[in-house]
């Protein structure tokens, strides 16, 4: 991974289940991670398994985009052919998530509702 965080920088995210059933306009967009066509938005971290809760759209596809979970280690050792890794966005400055265009537009796209899906 390009620009890997800090274990100083992931502790200050909330914690996984912070956002509960929040409206997803208003859930915050930590950071930032990229590789080609493929985004993934973070809203919390649990430091002790190491997973994030945000939002992925990978390879463009809006449609199939959804909020979920990421193992941070997954998006560490993500490697394509010429070398490339994911890149975390060191110019990314905390944000809600209707704010960032890629999710809005995604929602839109997917005609969802005003609240994400139940954490498990």
């Amino acid at each position: 991974m390009w620009n890997e965080p800090t274990d100083v920088e992931l502790a200050r995210m909330p914690r996984l289940g912070t956002t509960g059933n929040a409206k997803w306009q208003e859930i915050l967009i930590h950071q930032h991670y990229f590789l080609g066509g493929s985004d993934w938005y973070t809203a919390e971290y649990d430091a002790k398994d190491r997973l994030f809760f945000g939002y992925a759209i990978l390879n463009g596809d809006l449609e199939c985009s959804e909020w979920g979970y990421v193992a941070f280690d997954e998006l560490r050792n993500v490697r394509v052919r010429g070398g490339f890794q994911v890149d975390r966005d060191l110019h990314w400055q905390v944000r809600r998530a209707v704010d960032v265009d890629k999710i809005a537009a995604a929602h839109r796209a997917r005609g969802l509702t005003d609240r994400i899906p139940e954490e498990p």
